[in-house]
């Protein structure tokens, strides 16, 4: 997501820097390009209408230090309003301490609803230890409940059995007492969805919401359909008391638009954005952060949390272990290769790393890092548990028959060979000096499988 904005972002940003100062008139042309940048990425007019006033107020109003450029200042403008238009703070998931959690989900048809609704769960379920119930609420799509009894069954989350014949308020009612015989901390409804709005899509969200009192009303949109996001947003929050909304498959949208139109329009926060079809692939909306992605800053906390969350604690422990020793063997190679595969590989983690973020992009088509580890873990897994133990003992006669075995060369053999060497050598180091000893050049070794290793230099 904002891809084709953060690279417009940096071009411009690039383009201030060379100027060394910065006088109204050049101000002017670097907001223009801003303005086009922002309208191009389909944000709403108005939203980037206001957007230019409140840089070109910032930066005419700013007594520019000397410890820092014009450029930078501007900069750091740009990245306070962005803060600003995506929603100023987080805004998390309301969660009840006592008594039951009530969350009531909208949306139009084919905007990822249902499946969000599974995604929230597990999110309920493993980061909040909430007990959880589904309610399917949708009577008029014969699929509905049985599409939401398979994800409740993926995360391992209770489901309200059906009943034929029940109007949409009345399940709801059996819901809550359902809730309160089984103890659940958190129920989910997924409403129907419709191909447009209309009365009586309005007229059954307001009874459901009279009758349950949600904790949180949750609009769900899809982020894919631009500004229209925006106005299906808009019309719902003139009849529901949305609390927040969640954009889904941002992983396919490169513009924007709608996460940065959408507090502007509607004063709701986003709360999550939702990428993939797996149950965790959701994220928690923090506006710092995703600005931060933008202007190429990285985003370090998150990919923080994500190495927490895909790598096991006993992994990490054991790791340690022999980090102290100074180990590591192939097994421990195509340990952290298959971490990086859960953790979306690395074209996805340059993403989050500051000034790495637009490399990929100058990486050749040959030389793509997702092809390289895909290869290495070919190769790892072409060896006998031996050889993955004792490299070292890896001749001419045993690389012929890795190569033929995982369908790559002598000479890549030999790459990775080289690369665990690298490695291993850090990792002595590490264990006699500490963390100081580290050769920036050795972040060729893992972080950058496939990058040639000029692309590091003076990135660090």
């Amino acid at each position: 997501m904002f891809e084709s904005l953060s690279y417009r972002f940096d071009v411009i940003f690039k383009g201030l820097k060379k100027t060394g100062s910065i006088d109204e008139s050049s101000l002017d042309a670097a907001l223009r390009d801003i303005r086009r940048a922002l309208l191009e990425a389909d944000v709403a007019l108005p939203v980037a209408k206001d957007f230019i006033e409140k840089v070109k107020k910032e930066s005419l109003g700013k007594e520019i230090l000397r410890s820092i450029t014009p450029a930078q200042m501007i900069t750091k403008i740009v990245n306070d309003e962005l803060i600003m238009a995506l929603g100023s703070d987080s805004s998390e998931l309301r969660v009840n301490e006592s008594g039951n959690s009530i969350y009531l989900f909208a949306g139009l048809q084919g905007s990822g609803k249902t499946t969000t609704v599974g995604k929230i769960g597990n999110y309920l379920k493993e980061k909040k230890n909430k007990k959880v119930l589904l309610i399917s609420l949708d009577t008029s799509r014969p699929a509905a409940f049985d599409q939401l009894k398979k994800l409740s069954e993926q995360i391992n989350v209770s489901i309200l059995p059906k009943v034929d014949d029940q109007l949409p308020i009345d399940i709801a009612k059996r819901a809550l007492q359902f809730a309160q015989l089984q103890d659940i901390d958190c129920l989910l409804f997924d409403t129907a969805g419709r191909i447009n709005i209309d009365q009586s899509l309005m007229n059954e969200l307001n009874q459901l919401e009279k009758e349950i009192s949600p904790t949180e009303t949750l609009l769900v949109l899809d982020s894919l359909t631009g500004q229209e996001a925006v106005n299906v947003a808009t019309d719902f929050s003139k009849t529901i008391t949305v609390t927040g909304t969640i954009l889904t498959r941002v992983d396919g949208d490169a513009r924007g638009g709608a996460a940065l139109s959408m507090k502007y329009a509607t004063n709701c926060p986003i709360k999550f954005m939702g990428m993939g079809e797996q149950m965790d692939a959701i994220e928690v909306f923090h506006p710092e952060r995703i600005a931060n992605r933008i202007l190429g800053m990285g985003d370090i906390v998150t990919l923080v949390e994500k190495a927490t969350e895909t790598i096991k604690e006993e992994d990490a422990e054991k790791m340690a272990e022999k980090l102290k020793k100074g180990e590591f063997d192939l097994d421990d190679l195509l340990s952290q290769i298959r971490q990086m595969k859960k953790m979306g590989g690395i074209s996805n983690l340059m993403k989050f790393i500051p000034g790495l973020k637009n490399m990929k992009d100058k990486i050749p088509q040959q030389e793509n890092p997702e092809n390289s580890i895909i290869k290495q873990e070919a190769i790892i897994l072409s060896m006998t548990k031996y050889e993955r133990n004792k490299p070292k003992i890896i001749n001419g006669s045993r690389k012929k028959r890795i190569a033929a075995g995982s369908g790559t060369s002598i000479s890549d053999i030999n790459k990775i060979l080289k690369q665990h060497r690298k490695m291993s050598d850090m990792m002595k180091k590490l264990s006699k000096k500490g963390m100081g000893s580290i050769d920036p050049n050795m972040l060729g070794g893992q972080l950058g499988a496939g990058i040639p290793n000029d692309f590091f230099k003076n990135k660090f």
